[in-house]
């Protein structure tokens, strides 16, 4: 059986494929401004690296912002419960009870019980910070290449105090420190310490367990994970890829309605 999973995120489009349970093709793209091309694009890549044609993937689940908009897709569901099913394949070892996966435009908490269903949720998607729409803009304001950040703030020895957490009035305030004379590494240590607060608030309204599963495109970023893990207190299981955990728990309820069938 092979099936395919997109997930139509607002700023990265991630398709994954599955070969009988196999990963064996994935994809990440820029969402650009249309998102029907965007996944065709990603899904075609994504294909191309498993060797198969369009016309062998027998069912696609959408995830995602743009989930409803792709014609490609049979069916779509909602990121919480993609996301969750893709953590659940990923970390059956681990034994996962929290989930916290930043997105382009929203971030979101999952406790999972003790046979990994949802038990409970949170998520922001009504304000921008705390999100990788959040680090992104902020990496502009203080000029320096997104993937930068996580390394750069390792270096600080005095992480500046970032008193808002709006995104028009940071980015005032980060421009006035860095007029002021404040080291890049020590605001951007700053900016990481400041959405893992947030985000702990929120992990700790729906409770914190461990394992604590971290994904989403920030989760590569070394920074955010150090202050997210001094924050909650717990070290944090990172995937190997964690961008596309969202786009494989789509394409394994692609596979499970398959299996229904027949």
């Amino acid at each position: 059986m092979i099936t395919a999973g997109l997930d139509l995120g607002s700023t990265y489009v991630k398709a994954v494929v599955l070969k009988d349970k196999r990963r064996v093709g994935y994809a990440v793209l820029p969402t650009g401004n249309d998102h029907v091309k965007a996944s065709r694009v990603v899904l075609e890549k994504a294909l191309e690296m498993a060797s198969i044609e369009v016309g062998d993937v027998e069912y696609i689940v959408s995830t995602g912002y743009g989930r409803r908009v792709t014609p490609l897709a049979h069916e779509n569901i909602s990121e919480i419960t993609a996301n969750a099913r893709g953590v659940r394949w990923l970390g059956r070892k681990l034994g996962v009870r929290t989930i916290i996966d930043i997105g382009g435009q929203d971030t979101k908490v999952i406790s999972l019980d003790e046979n990994g269903k949802i038990a409970n949720f949170a998520m922001n998607d009504k304000c921008a910070a705390g999100t990788g729409r959040f680090l992104e803009v902020l990496a502009h304001v203080l000029e320096i290449p997104l993937d930068e950040m996580g390394p750069l703030s390792l270096k600080s020895q005095n992480p500046v105090d970032i008193t808002t957490t709006c995104l028009v009035f940071a980015k005032t305030e980060i421009a006035r420190m860095i007029f002021k004379g404040h080291r890049k590494e020590d605001v951007v240590a700053g900016i990481h310490r400041s959405v893992a607060r947030r985000l702990t608030a929120m992990a700790r309204r729906v409770g914190v367990k461990e394992v604590v599963f971290f994904d989403g495109g920030p989760a590569r970023n070394i920074g955010m994970v150090r202050a997210l893990e001094e924050e909650l207190g717990v070290k944090l299981y990172i995937p190997e890829l964690p961008q596309i955990v969202t786009a494989t728990g789509a394409a394994l309820i692609a596979m499970e309605k398959l299996e229904e069938r027949s």
